[in-house]
């Protein structure tokens, strides 16, 4: 139980910090009048969040930070079946707890309105009004992908110590091309936390989505891996 709780815990802290740093730089810094960071910056924001997340918290739980990772990773069978429950939950927990703290934070300022609030959204909803059909098969390439990066980059015969270098740099490029689209979730747990806190109600109404999505392009990215590109050694 305590080699457990130490994984669960480094996941919630790792989430947290994926959501709060990522959607935090969309919600405080994105727009900030004349030195906004823009798309550009929250996709290195988000980028950052599981570069430096993994280094610090991989070691303890494998640094997922995401359910749909961890459902990719099963498949793949580089992750035990048993153990999703539990991360799932933590993951989650994680990016509402983050959630609610940059809400905290972001009401602070004078004549806050809440907004999107950093939500994943498509149609009406989308940055740049998407479709459903667009914003479902963007998630689900761009989670296939960002899998089978995860998978190769951190494969015994991939060059040892720069996993996390790699997996950081394939997320920023993620949201660099999807911010757009969706306003990037590839991460049900990163959707649900600021869905919770949104204004418009279409964000919960929506997010089934984001999480049927990512899900399928996980499953999808480790057949793909396990079919094609794992060896034996994986």
């Amino acid at each position: 139980m305590d080699s457990a709780f130490k994984k669960w815990s480094a996941e919630f802290l790792g989430t947290f910090w994926l959501t709060f740093g990522g959607c935090g730089s969309a919600v405080l810094a994105a727009a900030y009048p004349e030195l906004g960071i823009g798309f550009a910056g929250v996709a290195l924001a988000f980028g950052l969040t599981v570069l430096t997340g993994a280094y610090a918290f991989g070691p303890i739980s494998g640094g997922h930070f995401n359910p749909a990772v961890s459902i990719g990773l099963a498949v793949a069978g580089r992750f035990r079946f048993a153990e999703l429950p539990g991360y799932v939950i933590v993951q989650v927990l994680g990016a509402v707890a983050a959630a609610a703290v940059l809400f905290f934070i972001a009401s602070g300022k004078p004549g806050f309105a809440v907004g999107g609030f950093a939500s994943n959204g498509y149609g009406d909803f989308s940055p740049g009004k998407f479709s459903l059909q667009a914003a479902l098969v963007c998630e689900v390439v761009l989670t296939a992908v960002f899998l089978l990066v995860i998978l190769g980059a951190t494969a015994r015969r991939a060059a040892a110590g720069f996993g996390g270098l790699a997996i950081g740099l394939c997320l920023t490029l993620i949201h660099l091309v999807s911010i757009p689209v969706t306003n990037t979730s590839v991460n049900p747990a990163r959707s649900t936390g600021p869905a919770l806190f949104a204004a418009p109600p279409e964000a919960i109404g929506q997010l089934w989505l984001f999480w049927l999505a990512p899900i399928v392009g996980a499953v999808l990215g480790a057949l793909i891996h396990r079919a094609l590109l794992a060896s034996r050694d994986d």
